[in-house]
């Protein structure tokens, strides 16, 4: 199928050194990973970063990701320690974040982390934005391709869907292979989880051999996914419904459900997995199909039905 959108490039080397030539002029694009979709600049540039902000219309109390290539590159930005290594060991490359001490002389943008003396960051397992970072000399600055408190992109479609033209360089992936964002860990003073994602607390206890709680009561904003309302379509979301007759569009999951014109079902078979893939392909459909609400009905509060959960929670919040 021909590709009618100028700004969306196939995977190749030649398409990779635009890319790096995009991202060496301190332009933003949109590259994949496994969890969303990103839009990406050098995480030490100011004039990079402010363009991150600025086409998100994202608050600047909202610290970005920064995506490394190495542990050798990630050490002149952080200070490790050991809880670090050993979720490295277990999940890394993947969609786990770290939020680490900031080193002194870090050369990352201070916008980038809000002023704080911490820094989120991850290591992304997509062989293209992976070979992309080989080929820089400074980590990548990456929220997801999206609005501000928007619906995730899980395609390079849906980048165009939220930016158009206005994203000049869109590498093509194929489908995030998750859909949801990572897992992130605070790791200063102790282990805790700020944001669900598909490495669960079940996961993390299978390393540390003991609970790791989830940041329930957000005091202060030190990681991506703490704002109240995030992830949404724009229209209002009811969860813990019952299908009842209504023109709403009703979100389900599970075989008991049957199927019809404003019943969206996010695995049949009732797998988790599945159904994290799909959230955000179902919400944007449903936004797109001009739908003026929708009825989520009850979702497992199990693994990453957490993250879901998180997920829906914040979108249905006002």
């Amino acid at each position: 199928m021909k590709n009618i959108y100028p700004n969306i490039y196939r995977n190749s080397l030649k398409n990779l050194n635009k890319a790096k030539n995009f991202l060496k002029r301190n332009e933003i694009i949109a590259v994949p990973t496994e969890t969303v979709y990103g839009l990406a600049g050098n995480a030490y540039s100011s004039r990079a970063i402010k363009k991150i902000y600025r086409l998100k219309k994202r608050p600047k109390k909202n610290p970005l990701i920064i995506h490394y290539e190495s542990i050798e590159s990630l050490k002149k930005d952080v200070i490790v320690n050991i809880e670090f290594f050993k979720l490295y060991k277990k999940f890394c490359p993947g969609p786990i974040t770290f939020i680490l001490k900031k080193r002194k002389d870090s050369k990352i943008c201070s916008l980038a982390n809000a002023n704080l003396n911490t820094v989120a960051v991850r290591f992304p397992s997509h062989k293209i934005t992976k070979n992309l970072l080989k080929k820089l000399d400074f980590p990548l600055a990456m929220p997801s391709a999206n609005m501000s408190a928007g619906l995730s992109p899980i395609s390079a479609l849906d980048v165009i869907d939220e930016f158009g033209k206005r994203v000049r360089f869109i590498i093509d992936g194929g489908k995030s292979k998750i859909g949801l964002e990572s897992t992130v860990v605070n790791l200063v003073d102790g282990v805790k989880i700020n944001r669900p994602g598909a490495i669960s607390k079940k996961d993390l206890y299978k390393v540390f051999g003991k609970k790791i709680s989830l940041v329930k009561k957000i005091n202060k904003i030190n990681s991506p996914g703490m704002l109240r309302k995030h992830y949404s379509p724009g229209i209002p979301i009811v969860l813990n419904c019952k299908i009842v007759d209504s023109k709403d569009a009703f979100i389900v999951f599970g075989k008991k459900y049957k199927k019809g014109k404003n019943i969206f079902n996010l695995s049949y078979k009732g797998d988790l997995k599945e159904a994290g893939k799909n959230l955000y392909k179902t919400m944007r459909k449903i936004k797109n199909l001009n739908f003026k609400k929708i009825r989520v009905v009850k979702i497992p509060n199990r693994d990453i039905g957490i993250a879901i959960n998180d997920r829906l929670t914040k979108a249905s919040n006002k």
